[in-house]
């Protein structure tokens, strides 16, 4: 089974070097690279690869990720799809762990992400560093050291790091594109691919480390997609997502919402000064 990796860039070149020396330094290298930019030029003085590494754009004002991923599966050439962002650097085993998995039982399956903090990152790549400044997201189970196991919630799907069957991926109708700017359109595939019967695993020897990039808390930058994009999951499938981000937007009175209720009002909008003090200090792994 042939492998593709798929990324989606704006901004973040550093980010992308390391992603691509990560993915040199695989057990089992992948059989080609897709770099899907949001941007109207690639970024240039990328590392050499002993694996081909193709382009496709998607021309768009906003943060086109749906569409973006789509344009990413359509280009690639293979029939295991492995979907990393750009902001992760894959362990050396990870191409050969999803690969091994989804030769043994199709599914969505799901690597771990250990978020490392400023400055982590070193040339070449030190992965015993990494291992031991890296932290899991405390929303994240436990993972398995070996094998896979069973997620019975599709809301788990996270879309840093995960691999799936190609003909899965479009069984499933590949993502929405109705959903722009950040958030939402990830959760929305889950729920599509457990309707197509896709199951779910947890898998060990994948991880992933997720540079770290400067954070909102609340993410008063992305207000209007998270909202607009809020509505319109819930729409589709009478109930929520972002949850907790929707949380915060009412606790600091910018919306009336309730989990429990079918109407989601902006009050008002964030202020500039709002969104300044949101951002977090380099010391944060999570937003």
């Amino acid at each position: 089974m042939g492998v593709s990796v798929l990324t989606l860039v704006r901004g973040r070149r550093e980010h992308l070097v390391n992603l691509i020396h990560g993915l040199t330094r695989q057990t089992r290298l992948p059989d080609e690279l897709i770099v899907a930019y949001m941007q109207p030029e690639p970024h240039r003085h990328l590392p050499e690869t002993r694996f081909p590494v193709r382009e496709v754009y998607i021309d768009d004002e906003i943060m086109p990720l749906a569409k973006a991923r789509n344009r990413a599966a359509q280009a690639a050439n293979n029939e295991v799809l492995i979907f990393l962002d750009v902001d992760c650097i894959p362990s050396p085993s990870l191409v050969e762990s999803y690969r091994q998995a989804l030769s043994e039982r199709v599914g969505l399956y799901l690597g771990e992400v250990f978020y490392l903090p400023a400055g982590a990152v070193t040339t070449p790549l030190d992965y015993l560093r990494l291992d031991g400044v890296g932290k899991s997201h405390p929303a994240r189970p436990t993972m398995p050291k070996e094998g896979r196991r069973l997620e019975p919630d599709p809301g788990s799907l996270w879309g840093l790091s995960f691999a799936l069957g190609r003909r899965d991926y479009w069984r499933a109708g590949g993502m929405d594109e109705a959903f722009y700017g950040y958030g939402g359109e990830e959760t929305d595939f889950a729920w599509r691919l457990h309707d197509a019967r896709v199951p779910f695993f947890w898998l060990g020897r994948a991880r992933a480390y997720h540079q770290h990039h400067p954070m909102h808390a609340p993410p008063y930058p992305h207000f209007v997609h998270i909202l607009r994009n809020a509505d319109y999951f819930h729409r589709k499938w009478q109930r929520w997502c972002m949850e907790y981000w929707l949380g915060q937007f009412r606790d600091a009175g910018l919306i009336a919402w309730r989990e429990e209720g079918n109407t989601l009002e902006i009050l008002r909008y964030p202020t500039a000064d709002e969104i300044r003090r949101a951002k977090l200090p380099d010391t944060a792994l999570f937003s």
